[in-house]
């Protein structure tokens, strides 16, 4: 077992959150606990929790890095269009694919819970918040004549219709609906739904 000072904080972190990120991809959420992150890079538990506040806390930074990547594959597959359209419709192909490469992280970023009464930390909640960002940002060109609120709650919809399709796909309810692909269904709902909110055909 390694001594306390033979990593310093932030790289006890770093090694604590790659291992946690490892254990959640294989094993998921329910495979992850403090004993085995810890055991995985070879420190107690107590000087896991010098570097986080609680598991709550581990899992928020793992999230976190989640949301990151997810933001980062986004905005990187986004720019390969020039047009608007196939713009903001290639941030919903890039949502699906993302959480069915990596279903564990995507679940785990909307199944945990903190304990009741406390709120996710202001640093976190903004990185929830440029998600959001990025999809009211492709939504404002093909939007002129709709106001900041009325493309903030659009971009909500869209959000949670394919975070709807998500859902069912990773849970293989989709197959029952006889759904053959889950890209082309997504492409169905943002473009109809974008015809009726910006009041074009695609």
């Amino acid at each position: 077992m390694a001594r306390r000072n033979d990593h310093s904080r932030d790289e006890i972190k770093e090694m604590a959150l790659a291992a946690a990120e490892k254990i959640i991809s294989t094993e998921g959420a329910k495979g992850m606990s403090a004993r085995k992150v810890a055991a995985a890079i070879g420190y107690t538990v107590g000087t896991l929790y010098l570097v986080f506040d609680n598991l709550d806390d581990l899992i928020l930074h793992i999230n976190a890095r989640t949301l990151d990547r997810l933001h980062d594959l986004m905005l990187e597959e986004q720019a390969g269009h020039s047009d608007p359209m196939a713009r903001l419709l290639q941030l919903g192909h890039s949502y699906i694919r993302f959480a069915d490469r990596e279903p564990h992280r995507w679940e785990l970023v909307f199944e945990h819970r903190l304990p009741e009464g406390q709120q996710p930390p202001d640093w976190f909640r903004e990185k929830v918040a440029r998600m959001f960002a990025l999809v009211e940002a492709s939504l404002e060109p093909l939007a002129a004549n709709r106001s900041a609120d009325e493309i903030k709650q659009a971009a909500a919809a869209l959000w949670s219709g394919v975070h709807g399709i998500c859902i069912l796909a990773i849970s293989k309810q989709l197959d029952v609906a006889g759904v053959d692909s889950v890209q082309d269904l997504t492409h169905s709902l943002m473009s109809h739904y974008l015809k009726g909110f910006v009041g074009c055909n695609f």
